[in-house]
C-alpha cells in the first residue's frame, strides 16, 4: 500500500477552483454609505436645531470669530416680543420664560464639561433687563464662558469673543 500518493489526491480534491473574474459586490457598499448618510444627518441636525430663525442677530461690525469648541457648546436663543414686551429663552429646543428656569440646564452643562461655552444668540430688540437675567443664571450656574452671537454688516453671522 502506498500512502503518499492518497494524500496528495485528498489535498488535490479538497483544493478549490479559482474565481476566473471577480464580480464588484453592490450590496455592502450601498449599506457602508447608507450607515455614513445616517451619521452625518444626526450630526448636522444637532447643529440645525440649536439655532432659531425667529432671532433677528444684532450687527456687530468689529466682531470676531470664534473659535469652534469640540465640548461643552451650548446656545442660548433669546427671542423678544415687541408686541407683548415679553422675551423668551430657546434651550437645546425647549422654551422657558424666565432665565431661573434654565439654570439646572447649564449647571448639568458645567458638570458634564467644566470649560464649557454659552453661546448667546440674543434678538436686537431684547431689553438689557432681560438679557443681564439670563447672565446672571448663567453665572450661578457656573459658567464663565460665555460668547455672544451678531452679524456682520453683511449680514454674515459672527460670534463676537467673550
Amino acid at each position: 500500500m502506498h500512502r503518499l500518493g492518497r494524500g496528495k489526491s485528498a489535498k488535490k480534491a479538497t483544493r478549490e477552483m479559482p474565481e476566473e473574474d471577480p464580480e464588484f459586490q453592490i450590496a455592502p457598499m450601498i449599506d457602508i454609505l447608507l450607515v455614513l448618510l445616517v451619521f452625518f444627518m444626526a450630526i448636522s441636525s444637532t447643529e440645525v436645531l440649536q439655532t432659531n430663525d425667529h432671532v433677528q442677530l444684532p450687527v456687530a461690525k468689529e466682531g470676531k470669530e470664534s473659535p469652534k469648541a469640540v465640548d461643552g457648546l451650548l446656545y442660548i436663543n433669546v427671542l423678544w416680543s415687541p408686541i407683548n414686551n415679553v422675551g423668551s429663552l430657546d434651550v437645546e429646543g425647549k422654551t422657558f420664560a424666565v432665565a431661573n428656569e434654565i439654570v439646572p440646564i447649564l449647571q448639568h452643562t458645567v458638570q458634564v464639561t467644566p470649560d464649557c461655552r454659552i453661546v448667546v444668540r440674543a434678538d436686537k430688540n431684547v431689553r438689557y433687563d432681560y438679557l443681564r437675567s439670563v447672565l446672571k443664571a448663567a453665572a450661578g450656574a457656573g459658567v464663565s464662558n460665555v460668547t455672544f452671537s451678531v452679524v456682520d454688516k453683511d449680514g454674515t453671522q459672527v460670534s463676537s469673543s467673550n
